[in-house]
């Protein structure tokens, strides 16, 4: 589905993210989770994308995978690193032969095994230019949909890791939003204040279009260590850390509170007309089924239009 068409559905989206599983038994547990999540009926889910082919093919087969034996509705991610238009174009014409409907453009980094990749030698260097090339795509008429894939950028509250200068930042949001994006969805946080003042930022700067807000429950304490480095650097509230400290070498513990503190952090986002929550799930489904749970959400459709 057309993610105008997702939004025109939903008042307020509900939608996972997975990323590709590294082997067989890890396909296995994914598809074991993704069946209990389906159950939720989400808006979309979204599939990551390693730069460097780490997992360009494990992702494209897993979102042709999700498409056809599932009723999700999967939504790719599609980064510039290492990438040529070629290659980019290549990609577009099997996702729209699937008959996927969206693309998530992000600008990506260099893979862990290419810590000094040349920049300069990709065709986009920036995520504006893969949505302007994403558009262009559209234009050709490729898609089944005469509207060509719906495209969706990131948007980052706690501010751009690479972007100091958060009026730079917006500069470069809004470029992304003025060569053709759809929606924004947002990096993890865990602040709700800080996705308030983005979505007034947001608003101050002409940019009009969705803003999904991305919520990463904490499930361990080495996990939310690993988060921070995934981030780029997310902060923690002070409350957060006491709460987690409290718990000790309790592990239960920890995901109880982190559990909590995300499902207090989508009850106050929904509180104030959040247009939607994209949950990372790390392909697990037990901590997004007990938020919607104490949300009391029997599903995404809770909240239809």
């Amino acid at each position: 589905m057309h993610i105008h068409d997702i939004f025109a559905r939903f008042s307020t989206t509900f939608s996972f993210e997975f990323f590709p599983p590294k082997t067989p038994e890890g396909a296995n547990d994914l598809f074991e989770n993704i069946a209990q999540l389906e159950a939720l009926r989400p808006a979309f889910v979204s599939v990551t994308y390693g730069a460097g082919g780490t997992t360009r093919e494990v992702t494209h087969d897993l979102v042709v995978r999700i498409k056809t034996t599932t009723s999700l509705d999967p939504i790719p991610h599609l980064t510039c690193v290492c990438h040529q238009e070629n290659e980019i174009g290549d990609i577009l014409e099997r996702y729209a032969r699937a008959n996927v409907s969206n693309i998530l453009a992000l600008g990506g980094d260099p893979p862990k095994n290419m810590a000094n990749y040349d920049r300069a030698k990709d065709a986009f260097k920036h995520a504006a230019d893969l949505v302007a090339f994403i558009r262009k795509f559209n234009a050709s008429g490729a898609h089944p949909d005469k509207r060509g894939f719906g495209i969706g950028v990131a948007g980052f509250p706690e501010g751009h890791p690479a972007t100091p200068n958060r009026l730079l930042e917006m500069d470069h949001l809004k470029a992304k939003v003025d060569a053709g994006a759809d929606y924004i969805c947002t990096q993890l946080f865990f602040d709700n204040r800080d996705f308030y003042d983005f979505r007034e930022r947001c608003d101050l700067a002409g940019v009009r279009v969705p803003i999904i807000a991305g919520i990463m429950p904490i499930t361990s304490a080495p996990g939310m260590r690993r988060m921070a480095e995934l981030a780029g650097g997310a902060r923690f509230p002070a409350a957060l850390l006491r709460s987690v400290a409290r718990c000790g070498d309790d592990a239960d513990a920890v995901k109880r509170v982190g559990v909590h503190w995300a499902t207090e952090q989508c009850r106050a986002l929904l509180d104030h007309h959040v247009r939607g929550i994209h949950f990372y799930t790390l392909n697990k489904s037990d901590a997004t089924r007990n938020i919607y749970q104490s949300l009391g959400l029997r599903d995404s459709t809770s909240v239809l239009r």
